[in-house]
């Protein structure tokens, strides 16, 4: 199985608001850029949207690993979370509708397909590939309004 670095973010400008995702995908020396937007949508959205269209961009099953600065994606997934929402029909223990059931469904079956693994970082800390996608996350932004 190929091992695959991706790197993502989303951006908002306004929550809810004009919105861009990034993702950078690394493998064997070759990288590839991702990016994207909405005209009307929020920071979270935003953020599945890049970890989706990153492993979409996959032609076969991989090993990933995603390093993201989005808490909301990450305990998502690792916490286990997603999984009860999408048993109890999208709704949260709280009896409330989970957000964004539409892109958890798109994620779900790419987490089953490759083998991926997560890893938080503090956003706008210098790590090099997450500011280039906050870049390029903010000019798809921009490129909405």
């Amino acid at each position: 199985m190929k091992k695959v670095q991706i790197y993502t973010d989303g951006a908002c400008s306004g929550n809810p608001g004009p919105g861009g995702w990034a993702a950078i995908l690394k493998y064997a020396g070759h990288e590839k850029e991702l990016c994207g937007g909405e005209n009307d949508t929020t920071n979270n959205r935003m953020e599945l949207t890049a970890v989706i269209e990153g492993l979409s961009a996959l032609k076969e099953p991989c090993e990933a690993e995603i390093t993201s600065d989005s808490k909301y994606v990450i305990d998502s997934v690792t916490k286990g979370w997603v999984y009860g929402w999408r048993a109890k029909g999208w709704i949260k223990p709280d009896k409330k509708p989970a957000l964004n059931a539409d892109l958890w469904e798109r994620l779900l079956p790419l987490l089953e397909k490759h083998r991926v693994s997560f890893r938080w970082i503090r956003g706008h800390t210098g790590h090099p590939e997450n500011e280039r996608c906050d870049k390029l996350a903010q000019r798809s932004a921009a490129a909405q309004d």
